[in-house]
């Protein structure tokens, strides 16, 4: 057999991987297998641009199909992987099975279902592909009521692009605050604020109980009450996909378990992405990231590795998202924090929170304020000692 890479999944991370090897020299052949209609395309701007109907589906496209083309790259879409045959060296698909000489898991992530009485009636939607998305659009229309189950970006980015659409929106968020999982109280405050400006009715401590409706969803039942809803969009987070690694013997714990090289436990398969379990030196731990930042130099350093260039991953996690004419941008990990601190006035707009773990800088967020994110990104980065107190005051360089 001559040389073959087979990537199973054609999302981001597979994208990034193919061109990748090539600039790495790679000449085998690289076949990408996929179970979407679509092959790489960009997912945050689903809960953006493209939900609001600004961006086309060829826009998302991660390159062109000419780009594919020319780097003689092979695609199996609408394709599901059944099975490894790490032995054999193969992958099945239904009666087919592909040999390979390396094989790249970037299998992903799919979205976290309800599980409450009537979570499967028409007009109750997530947010996850294309496909998912063209279905909302389909029944957005000024007036009617959207129920948004989920307070984090994807629930919040939706509710932003319905309300100014026209919608009647209405964001319930079980925990006692929006943004709980990624950014501090200072921000989730500000940013609720904004959302019960525009016009977002807001309500924390709601869990889902049951969705009421005949032929189409009608109703949310929360821990706070009934919500009549024409339209339901649930956003609750994600789970990697690992079935198909497990079922061939790797090892996986929230994720796939590679080491800083991007390797399983089996040394012709490696793994990128949201699937993925991996040690990072800067944070030094072990962690899964649901990121396009991840997705993106994950993915690189697998390719390196692929091709015999050993490339360890280690990164500073980074985040983003986009709600009306603001852009939130995270910088490091706040989780475990003992002191926040917060730089510059809210009431502008634009501003920064630093979190700090025993004096060291470990996160940040910024609000409408991308340089100071960079120098953030740097800081933590560089181990994260600062002077807090100069640094609340804007007019001292962050460096």
């Amino acid at each position: 057999m001559s040389e073959r890479i087979v990537i199973v999944g054609a999302g981001h991370s597979a994208g990034v991987a193919v061109a990748s090897l090539r600039e790495h020299g790679y000449t085998g052949e690289i076949l990408v297998v996929g179970d979407e209609a679509h092959g790489p395309y960009q997912r945050p701007p689903l809960s953006k641009n493209f939900l609001a109907g600004q961006m086309s589906v060829e826009q998302l496209q991660l390159k062109p199909a000419k780009f594919y083309q020319e780097r003689t790259v092979q695609f199996r879409l609408n394709t599901r992987v059944e099975g490894i045959d790490r032995g054999r060296r193969e992958v099945a698909l239904g009666d087919e099975t592909l040999p390979y000489s390396k094989l790249l898991l970037t299998t992903g992530s799919r979205v976290r279902r309800l599980d409450v009485l009537g979570a499967t009636l028409p007009g109750v939607h997530y947010l996850r592909t294309i496909a998912d998305v063209e279905g909302i659009r389909a029944q957005m229309s000024p007036d009617q009521r959207l129920v948004v189950v989920g307070g984090g970006y994807i629930g919040l980015e939706a509710a932003a692009i319905a309300v100014k659409a026209g919608l009647k929106v209405t964001v319930l968020e079980a925990a006692s605050r929006i943004l709980s999982r990624v950014s501090g109280p200072p921000t989730a405050q500000f940013f609720a604020e904004e959302h019960a400006r525009q016009g977002v009715d807001i309500r924390c401590d709601a869990g889902v109980v049951a969705m009421e409706g005949k032929e189409r969803v009608s109703a949310v039942v929360s821990t706070g009450g009934r919500i009549e809803a024409d339209l339901v969009i649930v956003g609750v987070g994600i789970v990697p996909n690992v079935e198909l690694a497990a079922a061939a013997g790797l090892a996986c714990d929230n994720g796939i378990i590679v080491d800083e090289f991007t390797r399983t436990a089996d040394e012709h398969i490696h793994a990128a992405g949201d699937c993925t379990n991996h040690p990072n030196k800067l944070l030094d731990r072990r962690l899964r990231l649901e990121s396009v930042q991840n997705a993106v130099d994950q993915a690189r350093a697998a390719a390196s590795n692929l091709c015999g260039k050993p490339l360890a991953y280690a990164e500073l996690p980074w985040f983003w998202s986009n709600q009306y004419d603001l852009r939130l941008q995270i910088a490091g990990l706040s989780q475990g924090y003992d002191d926040a601190v917060l730089r510059g006035d809210p009431s502008t707009r634009t501003f920064s929170v630093m979190y700090l773990r025993g004096g060291k800088l470990i996160a940040a967020d910024t609000v409408s304020a991308p340089r100071e994110h960079l120098a953030f990104r740097k800081l933590i980065a560089a181990g994260g000692d600062v002077d807090a107190a100069k640094l609340a005051d804007p007019s001292v360089p962050l460096g």
